[in-house]
């Protein structure tokens, strides 16, 4: 007997077996303890509301969490007990009371329950016979009047993917920790269309790729998970395909980047055309490198820094592809396309190779290496613009979602996890917040925006006059200028 078959006889069994009050709250109709209280009334046996809140505590009331400290994304990780106050003030100052989404099993039926802090609750029986759950998960939320605030609980969380909500029905999911990254679907062939210098672009990139592996003992590609770095990995894999990536892509592990950057590795790592390389300097972890006790500076220099000579030194790549951009900074408008660097992985601007149309000098001597940056000549916006048309993945980062952020050194930082320390009298705000470049999460800031697709954040770019990395704190680091950091190794 199939699973379906076996949970629909318990559930006809249940209901015979058991009282009016059960078989009516589980009928698969929207109910509250008020409405299944008049719907159970009749004449002298009407039983008192007391009775009927009494019964729907011992069939689903003590089960159904109603306290933000309980509740789990899909994988059963605890909501940031940090930003659980910050919640509730956002809620109280939004008048959006917090309702939290569950699911039950009562007598082989799931219940659908929608909880408030207060306990009070709004519940449906799922029937097979109704057909799509979405359809069904809607149905209660829109019962719930007014304006409120929904928190989805462990697998609740997927009755909610390609629900359009209401703009009354505020959805918190964004403020669990991050679900397992979902990839776009497999790509589908181009179809024709007119040409664009995106293309002029999109092939530049492609045979600045085949070059440098062309005269390569041992390349890689340095991988930040950011947006240059996945249009890079595209051009590579449209260089070389039907084929796999020939190289390797060196992801530098600080153990402070974002958790969605963590999920977005975690589908990388599965992908069975790449190769992948995590690195982590011993000594981060020997030290237990933070930037909070050591300084944005001394964590920068040796979470990534010297993480990237040692990891070099290690594997002895000889040609490493880069992300970096012309138009991102002024030292980096300085680089060459292939970049060299000494033996000791130092950049010194005054002697990198003249390059002329396309003709590169790729010539190595005395353990020198070179750095490759296959999208130097590339804008902000095209990359942007190239991510629209090919569909690229991206972590969810850059979209705008409510996140928890404090406002520290005039950057909006987000508070990702519990070891991020607050300061005196520091305050933590829920906002719709973007972020335009990723790293460790407590040396990136992000932007207020209202930019939840690729193309509202195109028309966003056209419109601003502000660098994106305006928002990396590390650019400002005193003594420490990002022209400095390249001579010494950084990437």
């Amino acid at each position: 007997m199939k699973r379906s078959a076996i949970s629909f006889f318990l559930l006809n069994f249940f209901l015979v077996t058991l009282s009016p009050l059960a078989r009516h709250a589980l009928d698969g109709s929207v109910w509250s303890a008020q409405t299944l209280h008049f719907a159970l009334g009749s004449g002298d046996d009407e039983p008192s509301l007391r009775s009927t809140q009494r019964g729907l505590g011992e069939l689903l009331g003590s089960r159904a969490l109603s306290t933000l400290d309980g509740v789990t994304n899909v994988a059963g990780e605890r909501i940031n007990p940090l930003i659980l106050d910050p919640v509730r003030d956002w809620s109280r100052s939004k008048r959006r009371p917090i309702e939290i989404l569950q699911i039950l099993e009562v007598g082989g039926a799931s219940v659908l329950v929608l909880s408030d802090l207060r306990g009070r609750l709004l519940w449906k029986a799922l029937e097979e016979s109704a057909g799509d759950v979405s359809h069904q998960t809607m149905e209660l939320l829109l019962a719930r009047e007014g304006e409120y605030a929904l928190l989805p609980h462990r697998i609740a969380a997927t009755y909610l993917e390609g629900l359009v909500l209401p703009p009354r029905i505020e959805n918190l999911a964004s403020l669990l920790p991050p679900p397992v990254f979902v990839p776009h679907p497999t790509e589908s062939p181009r179809a024709p269309r007119s040409p664009s210098y995106l293309d002029a672009l999109e092939q530049e990139g492609i045979e600045i790729i085949r070059e440098a592996c062309a005269v390569a003992e041992n390349p890689a590609m340095l991988f930040s998970m950011g947006k240059d770095s996945m249009v890079m990995l595209s051009l590579a894999i449209r260089a070389f395909a039907p084929m796999p990536v020939p190289f390797p892509i060196v992801i530098i592990d600080t153990r402070w980047v974002f958790q969605d950057m963590y999920r977005f590795l975690e589908n990388l790592e599965q992908r069975g055309e790449l190769s992948t390389i995590v690195y982590v300097n011993p000594e981060a972890i020997e030290r237990d490198m933070n930037p909070f006790d050591f300084g944005s500076p001394t964590h920068t220099d040796v979470t990534l820094t010297q993480a990237v000579r040692k990891m070099l030194d290690d594997y002895r790549f000889d040609f490493v592809f880069g992300g970096g951009r012309r138009d991102e900074e002024k030292s980096r408008a300085k680089e060459r396309i292939f970049s060299l660097r000494n033996a000791t992985h130092g950049w010194d601007p005054k002697s990198q190779r003249p390059e002329l149309w396309n003709l590169y000098n790729t010539a190595l001597v005395d353990g020198q290496s070179m750095r490759v940056f296959p999208v130097s000549n590339w804008t902000e916006l095209d990359i942007w613009r190239y991510i629209e048309r090919e569909n690229v993945d991206l972590v969810p980062l850059y979209f705008s979602k409510l996140r928890p952020v404090v406002r520290r050194n005039g950057a909006l930082i987000m508070v990702d996890d519990e070891r991020f320390p607050l300061e005196t009298n520091e305050k933590v705000t829920i906002d719709y917040v973007r972020f335009r470049t990723l790293g460790c999460y407590p040396l990136t800031g992000g932007v207020k925006s209202s930019a939840t697709s690729v193309a509202d954040i195109i028309r966003e770019l056209e419109a601003s006059t502000v660098s994106e990395r305006s928002s990396r704190v590390i650019d400002f680091d005193k003594g420490a200028s990002m022209e400095q950091k390249k001579k010494d190794g950084y990437f």
